[in-house]
């Protein structure tokens, strides 16, 4: 046999193995009714997030008949950013400060950046909500140093806004505190406990949580205007958020802390109609998911592309927001 029939002999197999390789990634993604398979990782089981990302997608699938979307526990909005990014998703929702990070692989994501990621919609901002026990005589956030304090688990968003926070208040972290690596439901015990002197949670207001663990002799900290000025200075994707006095049943005053938009985001290799389909059917039906999901309420298309730190918007989105004049 000839050297070139060899050669086109195994070009042919290169070739029928690839194609073979991605009918396979092909099935994966389809179901045998051929639809398009959504699989949209939130939080634990017991969170808000994963209630809405419940109704999402029961919604999508009610009301767009090409695809199969499901909603699926996770870690939270890095394991969700790295799920996207490995192709074990392929909708999420996380804060839009580590959204940024993902895309130009910093911080975290350092050596692992997704630049295919692209944004449906920003949802709603997410507030840091600091809390301590009035023993505790933390009433500032450079008072947490050298104080018992709960930071979540290490590499969850949550610890990375804890770890940003008091470093841009000269606090180390985890040497100038005596740090407590749990989760808020854990946090919330030992705080009624009085064992911890403070912790702290990303959560919409009013959180159930939060309010359970005020009603036992502790506080929501407050965060001055300079110190919102100097992590905005470093960390453009924070905004300004007021926890309205009353919000909770023992809070008097106005609270004034940091907050992240919440995004929801794809990959752009999601085919364009998909996506347009995605967002069109969320917006249509936003205030209808907004009944039972408050994180949702008064949301617009118009809100939805700003602070978003600057990310790209997907194409199929884009359409979207075009045709109904929000760009």
């Amino acid at each position: 046999m000839k050297k070139t029939e060899i050669f086109m002999i195994a070009i042919t197999v290169i070739i029928v193995i690839i194609a073979s390789f991605k009918a396979f990634g092909d099935m994966k993604n389809t179901t045998p009714d051929g639809k398009i398979k959504i699989r949209m990782p939130t939080a634990t089981s017991s969170g808000t997030l994963y209630a809405t990302g419940a109704a999402i997608t029961h919604m999508w699938n009610e009301k767009i008949p090409t695809i199969k979307a499901s909603v699926q526990s996770s870690a939270g909005g890095i394991e969700n950013l790295n799920m996207v990014n490995d192709g074990e998703a392929q909708v999420s929702i996380a804060i839009s400060s580590n959204c940024y990070q993902s895309f130009h692989g910093t911080d975290i994501f350092k050596g692992h950046a997704n630049p295919h990621l692209r944004v449906i919609a920003g949802l709603y901002l997410n507030p840091n909500q600091v809390i301590a026990t009035d023993k505790s005589e933390i009433n500032k956030i450079e008072d947490i140093k050298g104080k018992h304090f709960a930071i979540a688990s290490a590499g969850s968003s949550v610890y990375n806004e804890v770890k940003t926070h008091l470093e841009t208040a000269n606090i180390k972290v985890p040497d100038d505190i005596q740090a407590e690596y749990i989760g808020f439901g854990e946090a919330a015990a030992m705080l009624q406990n009085k064992t911890i002197d403070g912790a702290w949670i990303m959560a919409g207001v009013p959180s159930s949580s939060v309010m359970q663990t005020l009603s036992s002799n502790s506080h929501l900290v407050n965060l001055s205007d300079e110190f919102i000025k100097q992590m905005q200075k470093k960390y453009p994707w924070y905004v300004a958020y007021t926890i309205p006095k009353g919000t909770y049943p023992t809070q008097k005053t106005d609270i004034q802390t940091t907050a992240v938009k919440m995004v929801m985001f794809c990959n752009e290799d999601l085919p364009d109609e998909v996506v347009y389909e995605l967002t069109k059917a969320f917006w249509e039906n936003v205030e209808e998911l907004s009944k039972t999901q408050k994180s949702l309420k008064n949301l617009t298309p118009q809100e939805a592309v700003k602070n978003i730190a600057d990310l790209p918007i997907h194409n199929g989105a884009m359409k979207y927001y075009k045709e109904i004049n929000a760009i």
